[in-house]
């Protein structure tokens, strides 16, 4: 995906979940190689906050395939990719879920979204610096849990209180994140860090000494490109 995010979820039922678009054309093709080419239906979308990296690309799924429900924070930015993403989601006529912690999406039997932040409704809310509004959502699936951070700052990483299995690494391995607090709390297996070539030395070495002072396994998508984890609930392994 480059220097941004995007991630699919597929439950063997078929429910589809993408959370964040990139920052450019490559979600299409990724979801092209995931999705029949006769299945233009996506179950939910979640844009965890409007930043270029994350934005961009479901401006392009939005008008490609038919989104069922859209999760979002509702805050307000002025910007030309904000005001698109507006127009898209009120034509779409998907439902809209405003995202506030203590929520719980059903996905399928047994998984679930678990909303952990934003930690009370930012709808209406505007602001120039959208980082720490992002959605910050667990992804449960019996005993095993994928943690989702947008690319929330230390400061948020410390109020939270979870365990997990999997965790996408915030702000694309910034050294204003991943602090040492926050992992010895999610104590994850697999850190995933989502990067391209950039210019602010994404990811940081000072966030991969603190993930290799707790022993976890780091994966980029800039060494690796796409990377795959398959659950039966159970276990997981990493394609």
């Amino acid at each position: 995906m480059g220097q941004g995010d995007a991630i699919f979820i597929e439950t063997s039922d078929g429910f589809q979940v993408l959370i964040d678009g990139g920052s450019g054309l490559a979600v299409l093709e990724k979801l092209g190689e995931e999705m029949a080419f006769y299945d233009r239906t996506i179950d939910l979308i979640v844009l965890t906050h409007p930043e270029h990296d994350h934005l961009f690309g479901l401006l392009e799924v939005l008008k490609r395939y038919e989104i069922r429900n859209i999760l979002w924070t509702g805050i307000v930015r002025d910007t030309a990719e904000w005001e698109e993403w507006k127009r898209l989601i009120e034509e779409e006529g998907a439902g809209i879920i405003i995202s506030e912690a203590g929520q719980k999406i059903d996905l399928s039997e047994n998984i679930y979204l678990s909303i952990l932040y934003p930690f009370e409704s930012l709808e209406g809310q505007e602001t120039k610096y959208t980082n720490d509004t992002s959605i910050v959502a667990e992804l449960v699936f019996n005993d095993i849990s994928f943690l989702f951070t947008g690319d929330i700052s230390k400061k948020i990483e410390k109020q939270l209180s979870v365990d997990s299995n999997i965790l996408k690494v915030a702000h694309h391995g910034s050294k204003t994140s991943t602090c040492l607090e926050f992992l010895q709390t999610v104590s994850p297996d697999i850190a995933v860090i989502s990067v391209g070539e950039n210019r602010w030395g994404h990811p940081h070495p000072e966030v991969l000494a603190n993930l290799e002072k707790f022993g976890i396994q780091v994966l980029t998508t800039r060494n690796y490109g796409d990377i795959k984890i398959v659950s039966n609930g159970n276990s997981f392994n990493i394609k």
